[in-house]
């Protein structure tokens, strides 16, 4: 059976600056609104279904959310689908904040 490994906040801070990764933020509208890690894509876990085949392409794969419940969700969800280097950030933006790493707002960044 497929699965997902947990990373924190480190280890993400770590990935982000030396492997390619896919980052995606599964918060609502208005949390995403308030500030996202950097190079996040958004994706609200409701849309997960219609938009995982995009998901596929990426070799690494990393979920988050606002404590990481609903990011561990979704990353089962991508493991299940057969996506293979599927890790998800253990506490979410919580534990990213508390580790003191940045956010920045969602239309700062380059899509």
């Amino acid at each position: 059976m497929s699965t997902y490994n947990e990373i924190d906040a480190h280890d993400l801070s770590v990935m982000l600056n030396t492997k390619s990764l896919l980052l995606v933020d599964v918060r609502n509208d208005d949390e995403v609104a308030r500030g996202v890690i950097e190079h996040a894509v958004h994706i609200p876990l409701a849309m997960l279904p219609v938009q995982y085949e995009s998901l596929n392409k990426a070799e690494t794969i990393v979920f988050y959310c606002h404590s990481g419940v609903r990011s561990a969700h979704a990353a089962a969800f991508a493991a299940s689908k057969g996506c293979k280097h599927v890790y998800n950030l253990a506490g979410g933006v919580l534990a990213w904040a508390r580790a003191g790493y940045p956010f920045v707002q969602i239309n700062a960044q380059s899509k």
